[in-house]
């Protein structure tokens, strides 16, 4: 007789604890629906901890659910073109960049922690945010043309003050050419990509349940 009574105490001990947990799940739920696909409030969630890992902050939900309609149609494009995947080479090679931004490894594990991202986590919105990044400069880096007046300007402007702020000698326009055509080539990107995402959202379904509407 003993043992089934022991047996009967472990199962409502199962079952007590069981109901203790299930009330604090977090239930996921639908923020967006963009055409056929849905964009989940946890999709929000985890750009946000990469926001606040990579920057020390993060937009609020409105801003990060706009990134990611974005972000669904760069995907979707650079789907449709069969542009290729990352390698894993590649994505380590890019966390190795960004582990030497921080001072130390222990620093960048720190800001990982606090940010709640898992390596895993980290790793996996590594590769999503490059292969973005890398379809859209293919797209738009060869139509962009930076004329000299434009590089001797960013010079004057930028490099110059910036130096002299740090209590440094600027260095030589030809010393910064390099950086000032690359930088001058990035801004022109973003700008074209904005442009042709504003034009884009026009011609697609979206529809937004994220403020308090159920799924």
């Amino acid at each position: 007789m003993r043992r089934p009574l022991l047996n009967l105490s472990l199962f409502l001990t199962v079952l007590m604890a069981s109901t203790v947990v299930l009330p604090q799940e977090v239930i996921d739920r639908v923020a967006a629906r963009v055409e056929n696909d849905i964009i989940l409030v946890s999709d929000i969630r985890l750009l946000g901890r990469y926001q606040l890992f990579i920057d020390g902050k993060s937009e609020s939900d409105t801003q990060i659910l706009d990134r990611l309609i974005d972000q669904w149609i760069v995907r979707n494009e650079a789907s449709a073109a069969r542009y290729p995947q990352l390698s894993d080479e590649e994505v380590q090679r890019s966390l190795a960049r960004l582990k030497r931004s921080f001072s130390s490894p222990a620093e960048f594990e720190e800001r990982r922690r606090q940010s709640g991202l898992t390596s895993e986590e980290l790793q996996a919105m590594l590769r999503s945010q490059l292969y973005l990044s890398n379809y859209l400069d293919t797209r738009f880096r060869p139509s962009i043309q930076i004329q000299e007046k434009d590089v001797e300007e960013f010079y004057k402007v930028r490099v110059v003050p910036r130096a002299e702020e740090r209590g440094q000698a600027p260095p030589t326009l030809e010393a910064a050419r390099d950086f000032i055509q690359e930088a001058l080539v990035q801004r022109a990107i973003n700008e074209q990509a904005d442009s042709w995402l504003k034009e884009s959202r026009s011609r697609i379904h979206v529809e937004t349940l994220l403020n308090g509407s159920k799924p």
